[in-house]
């Protein structure tokens, strides 16, 4: 947990240029030259490695020998920041939405906007980064990242796939595709882990059947028999997963799970050479919100599995969490928009598995047509079932 003002995004590589990089200017931008030619290394996904686009010279990705990746206390970190709310407010005509870097290859001065911390240079694009993100006093560090698995060339080749694979779309868009660039991007994601303690109370429905009736009107009907049921249990979570951005739809990025988040590794400047990343818009205390949702609804099933039976009525659950540690991760994507007839659609690939998951134009034809074949299907059973 950082405990000065000035605390880096990445805290052990800032303020080194051995295996960080070297540094751009005071905001700790930093590019990785090759020591063969000079040009800027980029991490190379299939090898893991950073590696020279022009000469090909590699160099190998170190961690220190004391980098670990490690829980961080929720509680303790809230505290922090709000103390360093207190001491550190801001005048309102001294607060600044971007920072500005000088690009040591072609000397352009580089302007990264909101939550944008790493970037190619508009202008000659060589790749740069930022430690320092506006105000960096109230930025939490970030403990690990995930490399890029995946290639472009597999996530194009996956988009092709999941385009073809999509039935109710129009057949030009099927035969044409998602036409557009992909951009290597690093999301900024929460895990949490917390022990919870709960108590519950509700029904246990067992039902049976009665006939009831005579005649052609003799019918079996199923009743339920209702037994009180409470209990309590403890359950740990691990690594329950935000997304800490606003600007992409969340039930794209919850199809994008699960992660392989074993192959994370602890933060290093290396592994986003040549990529974006951004950084959380969700807050600390907001992506735990999200978490605890996620957690009341598997708590929820648990009491239904707890009550038994063949139905449940859940009365009250009383959940306690604590223990509740976190760690902020950069996950690896593929985003690419496209257009369909003037209208913008996104697509995001899990850069470590693959899985794709998009917006895609939809063919009312296709789907009228569908509707029609199966009402016309119910209509044929029920007169077969009559004569």
């Amino acid at each position: 947990m950082p405990d000065d003002a000035s605390s880096p995004i990445f805290p052990e590589t800032a303020g080194t240029t051995e295996s960080a990089g070297q540094t751009i200017d005071d905001s700790a931008g930093r590019i990785f030259p090759c020591e063969s030619c000079g040009a800027d290394l980029k991490f190379h996904i299939g090898q893991q490695v950073l590696k020279c686009p022009f000469c090909q010279f590699e160099k190998e990705i170190v961690l220190a020998d004391d980098a670990r990746i490690e829980e961080q206390d929720f509680h303790g970190m809230l505290a922090h920041l709000e103390q360093l709310h207190n001491e550190e407010q801001q005048p309102a005509d001294e607060q600044h939405d971007y920072n500005e870097v000088r690009c040591e290859s072609c000397g352009a001065n580089v302007v990264f906007v909101g939550s944008l911390t790493s970037s190619e240079c508009a202008y000659c694009g060589s790749p740069i980064q930022l430690d320092s993100v506006r105000l960096a006093i109230r930025r939490i560090p970030v403990d690990a990242v995930l490399p890029f698995l995946t290639t472009r060339e597999q996530a194009r080749e996956n988009l092709e796939r999941w385009v073809k694979s999509r039935w109710f779309a129009p057949n030009e868009f099927r035969r044409r595709g998602a036409d557009g660039k992909f951009n290597g991007v690093y999301l900024p994601y929460w895990t949490f882990d917390s022990l919870t303690f709960n108590n519950y109370s509700g029904e246990r429905g067992e039902h049976y059947y009665v006939t009831v009736g005579s005649g052609k009107n003799k019918r079996r009907e199923r009743r339920t028999r209702w037994y009180p049921a409470s209990g309590s249990f403890q359950r740990f979570f691990d690594d329950v997963l935000v997304a800490a951005t606003k600007d992409l739809p969340r039930k794209l990025l919850r199809g994008l799970e699960p992660w392989p988040l074993g192959h994370c590794v602890p933060a290093n400047q290396e592994m986003l050479a040549g990529h974006l990343a951004r950084t959380y818009e969700t807050g600390l205390e907001g992506g735990f919100e999200t978490a605890k949702a996620r957690i009341d609804e598997t708590i929820d099933s648990d009491v239904r599995s707890r009550i038994g039976g063949d139905t449940q009525r859940v009365h009250s659950i009383q959940s306690r969490y604590d223990a509740i540690t976190f760690k902020h991760l950069l996950l690896p994507t593929w985003l690419l928009a496209y257009r369909y007839q003037k209208k913008t659609y996104q697509v995001i690939v899990n850069a470590a598995t693959g899985e794709v998951q998009g917006e895609r134009p939809y063919s009312w034809i296709k789907i009228t047509c569908a509707v029609l074949a199966a009402l016309a299907a119910v209509g044929i059973a029920v007169i077969a079932s009559k004569s």
